[in-house]
């Protein structure tokens, strides 16, 4: 976390800030909030919810197995236990030994639960268990990959397709959170798993319980008294809906909330220099990404792919636009993880981007509609790719839209353009550069919708078969030769998924607020926060 000066800001109540009143207000010190967008927050079932911003609730309400903190330091990409209390690696699969711990409801963890968790996410046959799918685990097997010892011991089998190091990580994820299977079996209905039920109530064993959800409002947690870690300083975490960056950056200035985590660059760079606050500036590993859509002309040709490369001025839109959200990057693993690659020549080039349109046929160029979400900093980020691309005869029209809508054009393939944001399923180059590289079946009928590359429509065989030997691959130095050719080969393809920015997530937190580290994945534990005086 980046330091600067502190102050001590004083006020009301929270029944005062949650009516949103105009008077000056602390937030209670046994009380956390947060400003945020929840524009993303379309479901609260951890085995189909993939939108950043609901991570740090799943994260809150529930536990995974295992975890990493995603700190600086030595051991922050590190392994840790959570459910888990141990685990012992063999040649075949990861043998788990369950923590005593209660769920919320009162009902014991157990080894039950863990396999109901990972059968429900792959035969709920959603877009979260893509990052389980891709390494051959699917509803037809995942039953005999995953048994039940005793009630505190768990085995899970090892496919052809990955080691267990990307397992692990792979069972970090919000996806792989454990849900209480005694409870929401109570709430299955048509067979589905008790998603319904999910989507809007929480059964997990984490440090706090979903209270109140009103979409595109709040989000209110209460700590939970089964907690296996124990009493949680905080009471009570408040998400509040707070989209507008100014809005959001006055109410933290007069202790209306304790975090902000969706201001824009400039509001952001506001409190660089302002006592009593801190800016945590969390890289996440993943991207800002311009999909193409290669299933429709002019897109499916690769010339006009890169041209498209070349017509987008990076450094400009990073340093006027990103700042503390991103750099320059067109290759998708970050800069300075091992195995990475040197970033290619694909800076703003308007006479090789308009040469390279008319070698594809189109000299007077043409016209493409470029959907994003409506929020920070993505609708900047579309503003500024268009008056690039009219600079090389590409017309572009912006079309604004809420999450779900733009998701789900995305998953559908109902785009010419789109700006998502990626993640990483790990912190190595590899897990990186998976979602770039992995589409098993292009056909439309296979309906990959929670594939990054199928979203696109774009055929990569070669670059899909590398990448599978490479998760295949036992030794480190021959895996990462693998990922450096890898990486050059989908450069060489000139990508429909094209990495703009490396993607950084700032978050500006009251210096009360002690023992709040953003984590890559939006997975930020809260019980470990406390609040206290500062000078």
């Amino acid at each position: 976390m980046t330091r600067f000066s502190r102050i001590l800001i004083t006020g009301a109540a929270l029944a005062t800030l949650i009516m949103a009143a105009p008077a000056m207000a602390a937030t209670p010190d046994d009380q956390l909030i947060i400003g945020t967008s929840l524009a993303q927050v379309l479901s609260l079932d951890p085995q189909q919810a993939t939108e950043v911003k609901a991570q740090e609730i799943l994260a809150n309400t529930y536990d995974r197995l295992v975890h990493f903190t995603g700190t600086s330091g030595t051991d922050g990409s590190t392994i840790k236990p959570q459910l888990a209390e141990s685990w012992e690696i063999d040649a075949t699969g990861i043998t788990f030994l369950l923590r005593d711990a209660e769920f919320a409801s009162g009902n014991p963890v157990t080894s039950d639960d863990v396999v109901f968790s990972l059968v429900r996410l792959l035969k709920l046959e959603l877009s979260s268990a893509s990052s389980l799918k891709t390494f051959g685990y699917n509803a037809d097997n995942i039953e005999s990959m995953v048994s039940a010892l005793d009630s505190k011991t768990v085995r899970i089998e090892l496919t052809d397709d990955i080691t267990a190091e990307s397992l692990l990580y792979r069972l970090a994820g919000g996806f792989a959170s454990i849900v209480d299977s005694v409870e929401v079996q109570k709430h299955v209905s048509n067979g589905d798993y008790g998603n319904e039920w999910l989507r809007t109530n929480t059964a997990g064993s984490g440090p706090y319980v979903l209270r109140r959800w009103a979409p595109n409002e709040i989000v209110m947690l209460e700590a939970n008294e089964q907690f296996w870690g124990g009493p949680t300083a905080m009471r009570r975490v408040i998400f509040r809906h707070t989209p507008e960056s100014q809005a959001a950056r006055l109410m933290l200035e007069r202790g209306d909330i304790d975090i902000a985590n969706a201001l824009t660059a400039a509001d952001v760079a506001n409190f660089a220099n302002k006592d009593g606050f801190e800016i945590d500036r969390v890289k996440t590993g993943g991207f800002y990404m311009l999909a193409m859509n290669a299933g429709k002309e002019p897109l499916d040709n690769p010339l006009v792919r890169e041209a498209i490369a070349h017509g987008i001025d990076y450094q400009g839109i990073a340093q006027t636009i990103l700042g503390p959200y991103g750099r320059a990057r067109n290759v998708p693993v970050p800069e300075d993880i091992e195995g990475a690659i040197a970033n290619p020549d694909w800076s703003l080039q308007p006479e090789k981007a308009r040469q390279l349109l008319a070698e594809a046929g189109y000299p007077e160029g043409f016209s493409l509609t470029l959907k994003t979400i409506s929020e920070t900093p993505r609708v900047d980020m579309a503003t500024a790719i268009q008056a690039n691309l009219a600079e090389i005869g590409i017309t572009v029209r912006i079309q604004q839209g809420n999450g779900s809508d733009i998701i789900a054009s995305h998953r559908a393939r109902d785009f010419e353009l789109l700006i998502p944001q990626t993640s990483s399923g790990e912190p190595t180059a590899l897990g990186s550069i998976d979602s770039f590289t992995n589409n098993p079946d292009n056909s439309l009928e296979a309906n990959n919708a929670g594939n990054n590359v199928w979203r696109s429509a774009w055929d990569i065989p070669e670059l899909h078969e590398l990448r599978g030997a490479a998760n295949r691959e036992r030794d480190v130095a021959k895996r990462l030769d693998m990922v450096r050719l890898l990486q050059e080969m989908f450069i060489e393809q000139k990508p429909a998924v094209l990495p703009m920015f490396e993607r950084f997530e700032p978050i500006v937190v009251n210096a009360k607020v002690q023992g709040y580290s953003g984590h890559p994945r939006s997975l930020t534990r809260l019980d470990g926060v406390t609040k206290s005086d500062v000078d």
